[in-house]
């Protein structure tokens, strides 16, 4: 049901946003006065999230109030009488919609940490509300003459660089996004924005559904190999699911990864690995198959309108590549030596199962396994032991003594109670400047995977740091899928789940340390902004941390010197498969927005594709396309997955930086370079111009092949 306030609102839209009398002006400010996701936040630190008191019921005529109020915001902007200048509609725009921006913050939760079926239902019926919403604004034309009357008057005569570059990102926003179309074809740009609404909510829940339902439940004569801590979180797992004395693995990544490294049941891994791997493509009513073909064809109609021959031509034009072209030949440079490093791990993996006697073949559930005996016995390294020194809290602490050696920052543990949160789980930290105690912002932990929180791990902002109207400290989270120990039992995690720990954080690093006057300088170029977290991902094998914050969960003593120096040599260990089942990903994104989507099997095309490409058998994609959120439940990676790449190559570059200077990854001058150039400018300046002040250059491709123990490309 509708409420009053709201139905006020709407009806005063429709007639003339500008002609609201006082009454309704009046009945807008109650509905913000009574729906908490609407208000302002209050509280310690410059006001925090009302987190303990958002709920489902309020979320739907919250989200309706506040695209309400921005488009009556967004009216009053473009229906000024004044001649537009920076001032009244850059500035104004930039201004505008911090209702909606607060009531965004708690939908985000809801959607990715705390979901729930009642909340799916909500997010399925608001998805075409809320293109309808931007598709108002990016169609308004009187909006859009505005600021390309900004625009052109600013390429006769240029702003001061920070104003000039949000002047030239807002304007490109809007003509990618349809302004110079005529009315039938920006009313054909609105349905399909709608459509496709509706697709990416229901692709996105779909997944969701697949991992909350495929559960495998293992009784206690099927836990051959698995480490005692692993086998207590699956007993509580499976305990609170119903299932007391079981074991859960559940359809996740954190679950699944130690189970296929460690299990000795074969046709359990087999199991396992085929419930992951099938997610959104079981040909039930969860299946993705379909949705996936339509959203290729209506976004390849769509960019059609604006005369683009396809998806990828459009979407790279405002990134480091820039051409569909430059990305493809970046992968594939790097794919023959990434291929071929797996044929050698196989042949490697084959010969331990032949000296064990075990009568196989390499398959894909059988990879992670052998290559864990493969690693022992090449370099004598168990990644078992070496997760006995990789405790979750002692890497927070690792963390937090990086970013107060690069950044100058202290993190201070928030009192419990201080600041509300939406999980028990959540724990916040105070940031401050070490010198001045000048208060940066709040730090928000999520680490546990639960039912209702999509998987994998991300790094959010609640509130971004700007200047224009005085500064704001910066409210970020970073969030993990870690299995939830057991009372009293130590949180331990691989090496590759700690590096993702440390690459998460440097996204919040990147939020925190922003140096920029108008909040679209906050966003970023998509192939870029993953380079930043790729690069803190370094410290984590600094010996500054290892010899600190490495030590046994039991004993407290430092990790072994030996061990240390074992886990350094096999630093290109398994290589061929960490880059290969990536860059599969990366080239089946790019290649299915390249292909013709007329009638388009996507099972068939992923299948033929991979078989072009030389795809080894024993290892899938990172992502199958049924499941690759990253690209088909929303647009944010859509023909960018390869961005991950393109960011390594600069990463791979710029750690050549620090190894080169006498004080290594501490380096003070290389440091103060570091969050100067490359993590204050956020999106403020162009990011091959922010890389070349940092570096003296522009980044080599060398680097990366080195990294990776691939022989570098003859130039």
């Amino acid at each position: 049901m509708i409420s009053k306030s709201i139905k006020a609102t709407i009806i005063c839209s429709l007639v003339l946003f500008a002609s609201c009398n006082e009454d309704t002006k009046k009945t807008s400010e109650k509905a913000m006065n009574d729906n908490i996701l609407l208000q302002e936040w209050t509280g310690p630190y410059n006001g925090v999230p009302a987190f303990d008191k958002m709920s489902i019921e309020s979320i739907k005529p919250a989200m309706v109030e506040a695209m309400e109020l921005n488009l009556e915001e967004i009216e009053a902007i473009a229906n000024n009488p004044e001649a537009a200048t920076f001032q009244n509609t850059i500035v104004a725009m930039e201004s505008a919609g911090k209702a909606l921006n607060r009531v965004y913050t708690y939908y985000g939760i809801m959607g990715s940490n705390v979901s729930s079926p009642e909340f799916r239902a909500i997010q399925s019926e608001l998805a075409p509300k809320i293109s309808d919403f931007r598709s108002q604004i990016s169609q308004n034309e009187k909006l859009f003459r505005r600021i390309k009357t900004v625009y052109e008057s600013s390429q006769k005569t240029p702003l001061e660089p920070q104003k000039q570059r949000v002047v030239d990102l807002t304007y490109k926003q809007f003509e990618m996004n349809g302004a110079n179309l005529n009315a039938d074809q920006k009313k054909r740009y609105a349905e399909i924005n709608k459509e496709l609404s509706t697709l990416y909510t229901d692709f996105a829940n779909n997944v969701l559904h697949d991992e909350e339902n495929y559960i495998t439940y293992l009784d206690e004569n099927q836990l051959g190999g698995l480490a005692n801590g692993f086998i207590k979180s699956a007993a509580k797992i499976a305990k609170d699911k119903g299932e007391d004395g079981k074991y859960a693995i559940t359809n996740t990544r954190s679950s699944i990864d130690p189970f296929l490294t460690y299990s000795t049941e074969r046709e359990l891994r087999k199991q396992v690995w085929e419930n992951y791997y099938s997610r959104g493509d079981n040909a039930d009513e969860y299946d993705n198959n379909d949705i996936i073909a339509e959203i290729l064809k209506l976004r390849k109609e769509r960019v059609g309108l604006m005369g683009y021959d396809n998806y990828a031509e459009w979407r790279l034009q405002d990134r480091m590549a820039k051409t569909p072209k430059n990305a493809m030949d970046l992968m594939l440079k790097v794919w023959p030596a990434a291929t071929a490093r797996v044929k050698e791990e196989v042949a490697d993996m084959q010969t331990v199962a032949n000296e064990l006697g075990n009568n196989i073949t390499i398959e894909p559930w059988d990879y992670r396994f052998y290559a864990e005996k493969v690693r022992k016995k090449k370099y004598d390294l168990d990644s078992d032991e070496v997760k006995q020194y990789l405790q979750l809290d002692k890497l927070t602490d690792a963390m937090f003594f990086v970013a107060g050696e690069l950044f100058n920052y202290k993190f201070t543990p928030v009192a419990e109670g201080t600041v509300p949160v939406f999980h028990e789980d959540v724990k916040v930290w105070e940031v401050t400047d070490k010198d001045s105690g000048k208060n940066i912002g709040l730090w928000y932990l999520d680490p546990y995977a639960r039912e209702g929180k999509r998987s994998g791990a991300w790094a959010t902002t609640y509130r971004s740091s700007d200047t224009f109207e005085g500064e704001k400290n910066v409210l970020a989270s970073n969030n993990s899928n870690f299995v939830k120990p057991a009372p009293g039992e130590a949180v331990l995690v691989s090496w590759d789940d700690a590096t993702t720990f440390f690459h998460e954080f440097g996204h919040a690093l990147h939020f925190f340390s922003a140096d920029v006057k108008y909040p679209t300088l906050n966003g970023g170029v998509r192939d870029y902004t993953e380079f930043q977290s790729q690069l803190l991902e370094r410290w984590l094998s600094t010996d500054q941390v290892i010899n600190k914050y490495l030590v046994h969960y039991k004993t407290g003593e430092p990790i072994p010197a030996a061990l240390v120096e074992k886990i350094k040599k096999a630093s290109t260990f398994n290589q061929g498969f960490g880059t290969t089942e990536y860059l599969a990903s990366a080239l089946i994104d790019m290649k299915l927005h390249l292909a013709d989507p007329t009638d388009i099997d996507i099972d068939k095309f992923e299948r033929e594709t991979l078989d072009e490409l030389g795809m080894p058998k024993e290892l899938p994609m990172r992502h199958r396309t049924p499941q690759f959120g990253h690209v088909f439940s929303g647009e944010g990676y859509a023909t960018a997955y390869y961005g991950y790449m393109w960011a390594d190559v600069l990463t791979s570059d710029a750690s050549e930086a620090f190894r080169e200077a006498e004080g290594g990854f501490y380096d003070k001058e290389v440091a103060d370079k570091l969050v100067k150039y490359l993590f204050a400018p956020r999106n403020a300046m162009d990011p091959a111009d922010s890389y070349r002040m940092f570096r003296g250059r522009d980044a080599k491709i060398d680097a990366l092949m080195r990294d990776r123990g691939f022989a570098v490309p003859k130039s």
